[in-house]
């Protein structure tokens, strides 16, 4: 698996993942904001999937 999210899309899916799960933990979302999940796993590992499928790359090229 090569990385393929870059450094602001990493940022902005931990931020928002942390978001979602933690408004779901303090009651102010419905079960479904565990979904926060998926964009907070793909920002950690640097990888998702969709964007493989999708030839999407957001990350530098490495010389």
């Amino acid at each position: 698996m090569a990385a393929n999210v870059g450094g602001i899309d990493k940022i902005l899916r931990i931020v928002v993942g942390a978001g979602l799960i933690g408004s779901t933990v303090a009651g102010l979302l419905p079960v479904w904001g565990y979904i926060g999940i998926v964009p907070l796993a793909t920002g950690l590992m640097g990888w998702c999937p969709a964007y493989t499928l999708l030839g999407i790359k957001t990350c530098p090229a490495k010389k």
